[in-house]
């Protein structure tokens, strides 16, 4: 489904259901096509920049469609880069909050990051293409533990536990190869630049282990040893791990890390939102955690932050994934 879909997305997209020029709230015979396309699915993501009119405006009101027809709802979303303005980053943080009142989780992924990961002397458009790929990254994260039989399987009723009114939740992607891979890819991950804060903070933790067919025990094991030895005891952890031959040589380590209670103003900035600000008087807060990305360890170990596979849709065992 793809809410206000450009020319280029209707030509070359594969959604179910395209609807052109969304703009105002309230159109019950809208509300009702989207409701149709909804259907009979088991699991929705909805991706979209915040920030704007359709992602902030529509994605709050596709979300609450989807969560009160009992779907599990997962929106992954970007926060714009800080030279898209002080307003579009106010608008940003609001579109949030509505949609994180009307989701399950939600996973933030804020664009001024990626400037970690894409270096010097990046195109403009290549930026803004990277944060396209991270959305998609989320996705398949957590898509692919439930639609790819692996070694390791995870039953959507799992998945469900975990993400279910978990409420503000975060991305984690590390990749490498070489000597020392998976503690590498699961360290990369762990302090990707896309994590605001520890794991260890976290209720809930899903994470995906793939590689190729050389991938080994030891080293599915050395990945869980990383991710469980930083997570709090009491954490309700899930992996799935999975082969890809596509994969040969490296291993790609997901982390969505869920149940954090604050918003995201808090979460990524150490405040609170504009409208609890307004309500209550403010209270000091401690400065946000500074997060390095590991970009030594992937220079010498072939770490890199993103994965390189694109698959396709799936169902699975008869889950329909939106």
């Amino acid at each position: 489904m793809v809410v206000q879909s450009l020319p280029f997305v209707a030509e070359g997209g594969d959604a179910r259901i395209k609807v052109i020029g969304v703009g105002g709230g309230g159109n019950n015979a809208l509300n009702r096509m989207i409701s149709a396309g909804l259907q009979g699915a088991d699991l929705v993501f909805i991706t979209a920049g915040m920030g704007g009119g359709t992602g902030t405006g529509a994605a709050p009101v596709v979300a609450k469609l989807s969560k009160d027809m009992g779907i599990l709802t997962v929106a992954v979303v970007t926060y714009p880069f800080n030279f898209e303005g002080r307003r579009r980053g106010s608008q940003a943080s609001d579109g949030i909050e509505a949609l994180r009142a009307n989701v399950d989780s939600v996973i933030v992924i804020p664009n001024d990051r990626l400037l970690d990961v894409a270096g010097e002397g990046t195109a403009l458009q290549d930026a803004f293409g990277l944060a396209d790929d991270v959305l998609r990254q989320g996705v398949q994260g957590i898509s692919d533990i439930i639609t790819v039989p692996g070694l390791i399987n995870v039953d959507f009723a799992d998945i469900k536990a975990i993400m279910s009114n978990s409420g503000t939740a975060m991305l984690g992607v590390g990749v490498a190869s070489g000597k020392d891979r998976a503690e590498v890819a699961a360290t990369s991950a762990t302090a990707a630049p896309l994590i605001q804060r520890s794991i260890e903070r976290a209720t809930g933790i899903v994470y995906n282990i793939t590689g190729g067919t050389d991938l080994t025990l030891q080293e599915v094991n050395r990945v869980s040893e990383v991710v469980t030895g930083l997570a709090d005891p009491s954490c309700n952890i899930i992996f799935g791990a999975v082969v890809d031959p596509e994969y040969d040589g490296i291993i790609n380590v997901t982390i969505i890390a869920t149940g954090f209670s604050q918003s995201y103003d808090e979460l990524l900035f150490g405040r609170p939102t504009r409208k609890a600000t307004e309500a209550q008087p403010a209270r000091s807060s401690p400065p946000p955690q500074q997060v390095v990305a590991a970009s030594d360890a992937n220079n010498q170990n072939n770490a890199s932050p993103w994965g390189r596979a694109n698959r396709s849709d799936r169902s699975y065992m008869g889950r329909s994934i939106l």
